[in-house]
């Protein structure tokens, strides 16, 4: 378990550079230009990815089997990488990390709980939901203003 507490761990910290990098990229483009060329990169580096990993036909004939709802990530892709580039200049890149890191356990801990879409039920416990309440107010704290 613990390789991939590590794993998530260097998720967030890509996370955190991809945001920035983003950030950077929009002050060359606009934030929509800047999107379009960032997520064809996406593309194609995964791509490059599954050609190289010998995984030709990428699966394309189970696709008929999968919900509609999980096209969704791809709309939602978009959307938070814009939402991060437009908040990191305004707001810093921990401030940023922060809101989205209280967004994604609060959400996650609902997804868990009752098992959406699919997925295998992790009930919350008090203990539980004190941490997703401690996590929140933690970033209460790092986000408000002095004065």
């Amino acid at each position: 378990m613990s390789r991939f507490w590590f794993l998530a761990f260097l998720s967030g910290v890509a996370m955190a550079l991809q945001g920035s990098w983003n950030a950077v990229f929009t002050k060359a483009a606009s934030v929509w230009t800047a999107l379009l060329v960032l997520n064809a990169v996406a593309t194609v580096t995964t791509a490059g990815i599954l050609v190289a990993g010998g995984r030709v036909p990428f699966g394309l004939e189970r696709l008929h089997r999968t919900p509609w709802y999980v096209f969704l990530a791809g709309p939602v892709g978009v959307l938070i990488t814009y939402l991060v580039v437009v908040s990191i200049p305004r707001l810093g890149v921990a401030a940023t990390a922060t809101a989205i890191v209280v967004g994604q356990v609060g959400t996650a801990a609902l997804i868990d709980h009752w098992g959406l879409f699919g997925l295998e039920r992790h009930p919350l416990n008090w203990w539980q939901l004190g941490g997703v309440a401690l996590l929140a107010l933690g970033a209460w704290l790092l986000l408000r203003q002095p004065g």
